[in-house]
């Protein structure tokens, strides 16, 4: 339960179409007392005195209340759907923005696939039932007490036996739902699991394709597919003997209405047209409670959900110490003090790092792979927080930055350029939103990446595919050069930006690079010694220590 209390504050945003929804549903049901009503006066009148005129009148009510019945539900459709799909976007766009913020450590441990699972999918698993449940719940629980009511004005004993299987069916629905919650948690898990391997071959398609592996990948998408098939039919097989065992009970409800009902009619106790009424009722008496029944199992389903949003929704976000303080332009000069860092307490990465970089000049990073070059320019960008000795930007301590405003005085050009599935433009502009045409076309220029952009489709409004899948390693690497001379930061990285192309291409890269590094302090990573003969300072890394440093 406390997991759905946690949604009402979404619920309550929208307190007409809540209204709305309600009376709907409400004066629907209350429908439900004409038709017995109806049926009693044609057994007893028409029927029974012979009276064939009151039949078309009789029947004409029936059929008002039938169409102002179906015509609220129809009503409470259009205004449920609208408050379901207004709370999913609201708590979706919520979940989303947690995940934006955050820190990069807890992506690290997660897979894309099961975090979609949770924004997608299970969101709108928690929405459903509790605007479903609400809804359905309260129009149930108000048919029972009508019918109930109405039933006690035609007979108390046979009231009595109408009621006397309920006791059983709340014992039912407990038992089912003290055991559901384990079942619907593996399922949940099991179809996150499913969905990340799926993400994961259609983005690896091309290694898997590579490698022939489509059987072991089919294999192994498979073995993911039977658990959810496994965990599903552990919940349904749960289900039908719930269901079934429920909806027997009830039967035997009406059984037992039979048997009393027609004592009392041979004794004179009751008249047949009431008899028939009560029969009536009965069926509406057991028919929410059927549909509370189904609303147990929605409810299973969406605690489950709601638990994994929520543990989404209360994981740590971002620390920015420097948040409060005010916001100075950036010049650039760098300086580490004695900086360390870790991601596990036992496994240290670096030890008491000391380096500094005045405005405009380039410091390169060498040394073997694990040596902790790119964890220096991560915890520069804040991407992960040092964990001794301090870091300074023109002299204020890193972590008194904000952060979005340090981000933005840095750009980063990794070994593998992402680009979004987009056309260029959009891709440029994630570098400066307001760019114009021709300031991209300038960034481009500068980028040695004019003469194949123009020789797309559409230019700058060609699209690039997922991952720029339509564009080769060298081109994918000049546009993300681009990108980051639109943004024109003061501070830049670049994180063997060259390692992945042949050496004519390298050589275009190379020209772009020294443009865009050009009266910006840079960091560069690389293994090529052509990529840092003119920096100002190398510095040699083993087992995130500085073991050597100078110029070429």
């Amino acid at each position: 339960m406390p997991v759905f209390l946690r949604v009402l504050p979404y619920v309550r945003r929208y307190p007409l179409l809540a209204f709305a929804t309600l009376f709907c549903a409400v004066a629907g049901t209350l429908m439900v007392i004409v038709f017995p009503a109806v049926t009693q006066r044609i057994v007893d009148e028409v029927i029974g005195q012979h009276r064939p005129e009151r039949l078309f009148p009789l029947i004409a009510i029936g059929l008002a209340a039938f169409a102002a019945q179906n015509g609220l539900n129809s009503l409470r459709i259009v205004f449920n759907n609208h408050f379901e799909q207004r709370v999913i976007f609201d708590l979706r766009s919520e979940l989303y923005a947690h995940i934006q913020k955050l820190p990069l450590h807890w992506f690290d441990n997660r897979s894309t696939g099961d975090i979609m699972t949770r924004l997608i999918e299970d969101v709108t698993n928690l929405e459903r039932v509790l605007i479903d449940g609400i809804e359905q719940g309260t129009v149930a629980i108000l048919q029972i007490l009508v019918v109930s009511g109405l039933m006690l004005a035609y007979s108390p004993w046979l009231t009595a036996a109408a009621l006397a299987p309920i006791p059983f069916l709340a014992a039912g629905a407990l038992i089912y739902t003290l055991t559901a919650r384990a079942r619907y948690r593996k399922q949940r898990k099991a179809v996150s699991a499913l969905n990340s391997i799926l993400h994961d071959n259609i983005a690896g398609i091309r290694q898997i394709k590579t490698y022939t592996s489509e059987e072991r990948e089919h294999a192994r998408f498979d073995e993911s597919s039977d658990k959810v098939r496994i965990a599903t039919l552990t919940v349904m097989k749960s289900w039908a003997l719930y269901q079934p065992g429920m909806e027997f009970l009830s039967s035997l409800g009406l059984l037992i209405v039979a048997g009393v009902g027609t004592t009392q009619v041979l004794g004179g106790q009751l008249e047949i047209g009431a008899l028939v009424a009560f029969f009536v009722l009965t069926r509406y008496l057991y028919e929410p409670v059927g549909r509370l029944h189904q609303l147990n199992q929605i409810f299973q389903s969406g605690r489950a959900a709601g638990e994994r949003v929520f543990e989404i929704m209360d994981s740590a976000s971002e620390v920015d110490e420097g948040a409060d303080h005010p916001c100075k332009p950036v010049c650039g000069n760098v300086a580490y003090r004695d900086v360390s860092f870790s991601y596990d307490p036992k496994l240290p990465v670096l030890h008491e790092v000391s380096l500094e970089a005045r405005a405009g000049e380039m410091v390169a990073l060498v040394g073997p792979t694990g040596a902790g070059k790119s964890t220096i320019v991560n915890l520069l960008v804040r991407f992960y927080e040092f964990t001794g000795g301090e870091i300074t930007i023109d002299g204020t301590p890193l972590r008194e930055i904000p952060k979005h405003h340090l981000r933005e005085n840095i750009a980063v050009v990794t070994q593998e350029s992402f680009l979004f599935n987009g056309t260029t433009a959009e891709n440029l502009r994630i570098g400066k939103p307001a760019a114009t045409e021709e300031e991209m076309w300038q960034a481009l220029r500068a980028a040695n990446a004019e003469d194949f952009v123009r020789r797309l489709p559409k230019g700058l409004h060609s699209q690039l595919g997922e991952r720029g899948v339509k564009l080769s390693v060298g081109e994918k690497q000049r546009l993300s050069i681009a990108r980051a001379l639109l943004k024109n930061p003061p501070i830049l990285i670049l994180d063997e930006a060259t390692a992945s192309v042949d050496t004519a291409t390298e050589r275009l890269i190379q020209e772009a690079l020294d443009h865009l590094m050009e009266n910006r302090t840079s960091f560069v990573i690389a293994h090529r010694l052509s990529t840092v003969r003119h920096a100002n300072q190398i510095l040699v890394l083993e087992r995130g220590r500085i073991t050597e440093r100078g110029r070429h």
